[in-house]
């Protein structure tokens, strides 16, 4: 580099004037509401089970809702910093699956949703696993 020449290295903006992000649940909630979810319901896993913080459970109206909802959902996360975010269920969207790490999304066709009933076998009512007693 020449003597006089200045850097054309880009400065990150300091740390007070950077945006936040939201926490994952936060981005995941607002998400939905955009994408006109339905049912949403939110169940805290800590404590339960180690593969998660929180499970968010959503319907979509139909096989092309949920895709919509799908593809709404990671390209927020995307956007967020979330990046290896697994998604699967995607080719019938009947029942889609998002692990985005601390979070797993659930988007079901209200009828698989009645079927599998998942938020009867996490809730807070469930009961405890007697096998380890």
């Amino acid at each position: 580099m020449r003597s006089g020449s200045q850097s054309t290295a880009v400065k990150p903006a300091p740390a007070s004037r950077r945006k936040a992000t939201p926490p994952l649940p936060k981005i995941i909630k607002s998400c939905l509401n955009d994408a006109k979810a339905e049912d949403v319901v939110s169940i805290d896993l800590n404590g339960k089970a180690a593969l998660a913080d929180t499970m968010v459970v959503a319907s979509g109206r139909s096989n092309r809702h949920v895709s919509a909802i799908t593809d709404q959902l990671s390209d927020a996360l995307k956007e967020a910093g979330y990046k290896n975010v697994r998604v699967e269920g995607l080719p019938h969207c009947d029942w889609v699956v998002m692990d985005a790490g601390d979070v797993i999304v659930h988007i079901f066709r209200p009828e698989v949703r009645t079927f599998y009933n998942i938020e009867k076998l996490w809730s807070p009512d469930a009961p405890a696993d007697t096998a380890a007693s």
